[in-house]
């Protein structure tokens, strides 16, 4: 029987160069969407799959995700004293919900480097990792549609989602092996291929930001040497470990925006936008009364 994933572990000491001058001063995963950063989508998801422990690899310049998810006992009292009683359970909910833990990671040095420097806050279980800019909207969630294959296989897990097969050379695609039957959606992986050219790509299961791991991952990690950037990469690691074990692949059933680049982002800001009973038809109506034809270029 697989053990159960109590701990997420979220990625967040990158730079955010896609959207400066934004990202000068504030952490990209602090980047709204409606009323919640980017970030607080996954941590949500993470609560909804079962999931109450959260350790944030975070780096230089990042204290707003800290204080995100920290109380504010100030704002709380204000709240309170002006009887806004919705907005103080929205802002007491998600610190009711997790356990949180905070690592630094001295420099983005790649995905995987990210993962071992939480090695010790996992304390030797499997874990999943949530990339925050991949928001998904499932039912049921992502994290959960993924641990519910891991207690099936007993093995690391990774998502993925098909996409056209113009765009394979932008993700790291998995070939699967045909001959093992696990059922609709789940896959035992043959070998995974970084961002191969379109009439190369094994098939059109991209990776996404998604993963169950064990902790094996970690000797694959240590063991994994840096690329020509410097940095170590979570999908050599995972080659690395599957030669001694198999990996499995998960297709998630759901709608997954990439906030990772402007126009993903705004795209999940008008879809996320049109998912609130408050502001779906108000803010519908408006779209309607644009008009919407695309400038001339100057």
């Amino acid at each position: 029987m697989a053990a159960v994933v109590r701990t997420a572990v979220f990625p967040a000491a990158g730079l955010g160069t896609r959207f400066l001058p934004a990202t000068k001063a504030q952490p990209k995963e602090m980047l709204v969407l409606v009323d919640k950063p980017v970030i607080q989508y996954g941590v949500e998801e993470a609560v909804a799959s079962g999931i109450n422990n959260i350790v944030i690899v975070t780096g230089r310049g990042k204290n707003a995700i800290e204080d995100h998810f920290d109380r504010a006992v100030e704002l709380e009292s204000f709240l309170e004293q002006r009887g806004k009683k919705d907005q103080l359970e929205e802002i007491r909910k998600i610190t009711q919900l997790i356990n949180v833990a905070y690592v630094r990671q001295g420099e983005p040095l790649g995905l995987g480097h990210a993962v071992l420097v939480a090695k010790n806050l996992v304390n030797g279980e499997p874990f999943a990792v949530v990339l925050g800019d991949d928001v998904i909207d499932a039912t049921p969630p992502a994290l959960k549609q993924m641990t519910n294959v891991f207690a099936r296989v007993d093995g690391p897990v990774i998502a993925v989602e098909r996409v056209p097969p113009e765009d394979v050379s932008s993700y790291g695609i998995v070939a699967i092996d045909e001959s093992v039957e696990l059922g609709p959606g789940v896959f035992r992986i043959k070998s995974l291929v970084e961002k191969p050219r379109r009439e190369e790509a094994p098939s059109n299961l991209a990776i996404i930001g998604r993963y169950i791991l064990t902790p094996d991952i970690f000797p694959a990690l240590e063991a994994t040497k840096s690329d020509r950037t410097g940095e170590i990469q979570l999908t050599n690691g995972l080659r690395e470990l599957q030669a001694k074990r198999p990996i499995y692949a998960c297709e998630i059933s759901g709608v997954r925006h990439d906030t990772g680049n402007k126009l993903g982002f705004l795209k999940a800001l008008v879809y996320f936008a049109l998912q609130r009973p408050d502001l779906a038809e108000p803010f519908r109506r408006y779209l309607e009364t644009l008009d919407l034809k695309v400038p001339a270029p100057r």
